[in-house]
């Protein structure tokens, strides 16, 4: 018996995305199409060159994908596809090709939460989730904290209420004259330096919220007025700083919410120096942690796909509206 297929399409922000996955989260084939070199000279995401590249490239992702996962359109059960949050433009560009494809094809279209599709992220390939689990989800769009009895029962325990802990490190990177994504740039200047200024921990004692902008405040403060300090050092003060918010902020969902585990995702998760803190969070409290491999952190459909099967065991059919703000409580 062949096995059911769904296709991932996903295009929220700057990576177009197609993937084909069986429902045991076996990933056939997973095409990514970066767009990092056309938004490096502005520092962040310019959202209408992010959505004409998307119509640009979008076709020919799905394409690929189908191809080197061997299957045609006739083999697919659904297609799944990022309906929000994220950049406006660039999600209807997604649903509005998911949309012709599924009538096209007598394909079955589902709206996938870009937020759910981060939480499954882990179990690409591999279960690695167990439940109850507490979530930590950090991304250049979004820093919050969830707690998870399955795959379709999540509720919000701790949001930031400003930047994402993603936004800042991008930001910071441009302040000190660094290239976007700027993640990977300011973790690798970390690892080189030495935490020697003592920025600030916004929030550290209150509560699971979050908040950034005070950090990144603090760092361009530093920045203009010892213009002389080394990158590397800045770097490696602002990334500690990161890190004792971020698994603080942890330590105190997991008192609060008893689980199994702990899932870390997002693209900030293929932090080196936050896998080490979150490993090192895990075994003093004596729960598992669930971290996607590094190729499914970013942004990816095969993510996508694989939250679009929750959807048909669950027997959903959501919209297909883009909506650019939308809570992970949503399903």
């Amino acid at each position: 018996m062949a096995r059911e297929l769904i296709l991932g399409i996903e295009s929220s922000c700057d990576d177009t995305a197609a993937a084909v996955v069986d429902e045991d989260g076996n990933v056939l084939s997973s095409v990514i199409v970066s767009q990092a070199s056309i938004h490096s000279f502005y520092g962040g995401v310019y959202p209408e060159l992010a959505s004409r590249a998307h119509v640009d490239k979008v076709i020919p992702a799905i394409s690929l994908a189908l191809e080197e996962a061997g299957v045609s359109h006739s083999d697919l059960r659904s297609i799944g596809v990022t309906r929000g949050p994220g950049l406006i433009g660039s999600l209807m560009v997604g649903v509005d090709t998911a949309r012709a494809l599924g009538e096209g094809w007598g394909v079955p279209v589902l709206g996938i939460n870009h937020l759910r599709g981060h939480l499954r992220s882990a179990d690409l390939n591999e279960r690695r989730v167990e439940y109850p689990a507490t979530i930590l989800l950090v991304s250049g769009g979004h820093t919050f904290l969830a707690y998870m009895r399955s795959p379709r029962d999540v509720r919000l325990v701790g949001s930031t209420r400003d930047d994402s802990v993603g936004e800042a490190y991008d930001k910071v990177a441009r302040m000190l004259g660094e290239g976007y994504p700027g993640g990977p740039i300011v973790d690798r200047l970390a690892k080189e330096g030495t935490a020697v200024f003592n920025l600030p921990r916004p929030m550290l004692r209150e509560g699971l919220d979050f908040s950034f902008s005070g950090l990144k405040t603090a760092v361009r403060n530093l920045v203009a007025v010892r213009p002389e300090a080394r990158k590397e050092d800045v770097s490696a003060s602002f990334v500690d700083a990161c890190m004792e918010v971020l698994t603080v902020k942890a330590a105190k969902a997991l008192e609060s919410h008893p689980s199994r585990c702990l899932v870390v995702v997002g693209g900030v998760a293929a932090s080196p120096q936050l896998r080490e803190s979150a490993q090192l969070l895990c075994e003093s409290r004596g729960v598992s942690l669930s971290l996607p491999p590094l190729k499914w952190s970013t942004d990816n459909a095969a993510m996508i796909a694989l939250a679009a099967w929750d959807y048909v065991h669950a027997g959903a059919a959501p919209g297909l509206a883009p909506v650019a703000s939308l809570s992970i409580e949503s399903f």
